[in-house]
């Protein structure tokens, strides 16, 4: 059996805590771009997570299987970004925008990254305009104070958001 040098493996990182419609798109466009596409779960404890970092795993695991991306797959990782991704064999990254400030974030993460290893590319994604507004930090303060999430989050991301909720206690009054 040969292996294969000339595959195109991107990384599309993130926390997806919780995993919205936004990283949805994001995953699925990504997709088309690689040969293979890593969808890589990290930490990020200044983030404040609602779930671990297996839970979300297992949680992108699951709307993964749920698109049907027979060329994508979930790894976890608490590392550099650019040591994972050439860990993984990757020559992309994938990011998504939202808004001009997701841009200069972007902007000065990418040419860090660039940096520490120039022949991993990042590739920006544009989000769709009816996702823009997404954003799991969001998504998890409408669940805390009792709104309803389901227009930003699948149908079963909305329940295990709906129950982490309920173990932890919802805030306000209203």
């Amino acid at each position: 059996m040969s292996v294969q040098t000339d595959k195109r493996i991107g990384v599309y990182p993130g926390t997806f805590d919780p995993i919205t419609r936004g990283h949805r798109d994001i995953i699925r466009r990504g997709a088309k771009l690689v040969d293979e596409l890593i969808v890589g779960v990290t930490t990020n404890p200044s983030k404040n997570p609602m779930f671990t970092p297996e839970e979300r795993m297992k949680m992108v695991t699951a709307e993964l299987a749920e698109m049907g991306l027979d060329n994508s797959r979930v790894v976890g990782f608490d590392a550099l970004l650019m040591k994972f991704a050439r860990k993984q064999g990757a020559s992309v990254i994938v990011r998504g925008l939202r808004a001009v400030a997701d841009f200069e974030y972007e902007y000065q993460m990418a040419g860090m990254n660039q940096q520490i290893d120039d022949e991993i590319e990042t590739v920006f994604l544009m989000a769709d305009v009816s996702l823009q507004p997404i954003a799991s930090k969001l998504v998890k303060e409408i669940a805390l104070y009792g709104g309803d999430i389901s227009p930003f989050v699948s149908d079963a991301v909305r329940a295990q958001v709906d129950a982490r909720v309920a173990e932890i206690g919802r805030k306000g009054e209203y």
